[in-house]
């Protein structure tokens, strides 16, 4: 006899998967700041008396606000996330959570969930397009969001599973990513999200002088690094910088024939025509940024969907991060040891998170910092960074408008790109250079009471944010 998964509501399914009081819930973030699931979960939670959760969420954006009450009644007591927005993280910081927020990586999260560190009750998956039986994808949909990297990890672990669908199709679906057997619960609902939040026509690449300037240096410190070769892995991030620094690369390796091998990152349209132009023979894809990067999703066989755990699990067997050759990244901070901070603005409030940034920057063979010298009249190389997001052992180049410093540790790459006449600094010139712009800045003052711990891909707390005064 066939199963009945498909309830009315959210408040039956909520119901029917047993949530109590203390357990832990998670969410997916491919809706981004689109999401609407996380806040109609939660009112439903809410409005049913259940109190003292523990929240898993991928990441939590400015649309997520409402959290903040469900935090001060009691609804909510522990938040685990890889990313903050700005809106919530200034809110965090003033100390309303009894408990700290718990930081991960995109890799140490669902390596927690599957070795049991971090069990999740009940996941809440936000889904496109699914069937009545849970077969689910982000490929389809009007509300389509692309890879579902970091909601298969969460179905498959979960003691019990949730779809959230506003597009139900006959069973069952074509091209499904999570399967029907690890969900118990699906409920149509009339939108997941706001398509303008959750993706948008382009992802772009900076226009500012400075920033371009940076990214052909960074393209350049790629060139002459000797990792160029046949067979080539890259990823970045879809910063207006970092994208330039894709741009540039392209054209490099189309001028010297490369054929790389993989590329990785919040897959934009820019790497998209990487794979087209032939500089890559495949995409590996747990987050798409935009529309023609769903579309290449949906239509190219080499344009491939992965798991965050296959993406950067740190005790997989192995992963996606430890076969990169280059990344590029940026930094709200870098300090002279090179640590980088892309957790808080340098006041200490929370506006960010790791993401995968300390896990790319640990695998890859040359992990490439893109950031300014300084910003809004603010030193962006300090002593030591606001907040240590990812350490300066797993940093090898930063790339300013001043000058490209390389870390004391790759002596043999400083030697390779000073004799290609790139302008290589030591990075205690870069600062005093910044400083001589801006003035060197006060100490920031904070309380004494723990709001958040970065917990960086081993397992360890690399560092703790405090209160605001």
């Amino acid at each position: 006899m066939r199963d009945k998964k498909l309830v009315a509501s959210i408040r039956e399914a909520i119901i029917a998967s047993g949530l109590k009081d203390g357990m832990t819930i998670s969410f997916h973030h491919h809706m981004r700041n689109g999401d609407y699931v996380l806040n109609m979960v939660m009112d439903e939670i809410a409005a049913l008396g259940i109190k003292g959760l523990t929240v898993n969420a991928t990441a939590l954006f400015d649309i997520h606000l409402p959290l903040i009450e469900h935090i001060k009644n009691g609804v909510v007591t522990t938040l685990m996330t890889n990313y903050m927005s700005a809106g919530l993280g200034k809110i965090i910081c003033t100390g309303v959570m009894e408990n700290p927020v718990q930081f991960r990586t995109h890799g140490t999260r669902p390596d927690d969930i599957i070795h049991g560190r971090t069990p999740i009750d009940v996941a809440f998956v936000a889904a496109p397009q699914s069937d009545d039986m849970g077969n689910c994808t982000g490929k389809y949909g009007k509300s389509a969001c692309g890879a579902f990297g970091y909601a298969i990890i969460d179905a498959q672990y979960a003691k019990k599973t949730v779809v959230i669908t506003d597009e139900l199709v006959e069973y069952p679906m074509v091209g499904f990513t999570v399967p029907e057997v690890y969900v118990d619960y699906v409920v149509q609902v009339d939108a997941i999200g706001d398509p303008n939040g959750i993706v948008s026509g382009t992802t772009r690449i900076t226009r500012d002088p400075v920033g371009l300037a940076m990214a052909q240096w960074a393209a350049k410190v790629v060139e002459h690094s000797g990792l160029l070769v046949d067979g080539f892995s890259f990823q970045t991030g879809a910063g207006g910088a970092t994208l330039a620094g894709a741009k540039f690369l392209k054209d490099i390796m189309l001028e010297k024939g490369i054929k790389g091998s993989y590329v990785m990152g919040g897959i934009t349209k820019y790497l998209v025509e990487m794979l087209q132009a032939g500089c890559f023979k495949t995409i590996l894809d747990g987050q798409t940024f935009d529309l023609d990067s769903i579309d290449s999703l949906r239509n190219d066989p080499r344009h491939q969907e992965v798991s965050l755990y296959h993406y950067a699990g740190p005790n997989a067997p192995s992963c996606i991060v430890n076969s990169l050759d280059t990344i590029f990244a940026g930094a709200t901070e870098v300090d002279v040891d090179f640590n980088v901070n892309v957790h808080t603005d340098s006041n200490g409030i929370i506006m960010g998170g790791s993401g995968g940034h300390s896990d790319i920057c640990a695998g890859a063979r040359m992990a490439v910092i893109i950031t300014p010298m300084f910003r809004n009249r603010l030193p962006m190389i300090r002593d030591r960074v606001t907040t240590i997001t990812t350490p300066g052992k797993d940093i090898d180049v930063l790339v300013t408008q001043g000058g490209i410093a390389v870390n004391p540790r790759q002596e043999e790459l400083k030697a390779r790109l000073t004799a290609a006449g790139l302008p290589i600094v030591d990075i205690h010139d870069l600062q005093a250079k910044a400083e001589r712009i801006t003035g060197k800045p006060q100490p920031i003052r904070h309380g004494d009471k723990v709001v958040a711990e970065v917990i960086y891909r081993d397992g360890t707390i690399i560092d703790r944010i405090y209160n605001t005064l």
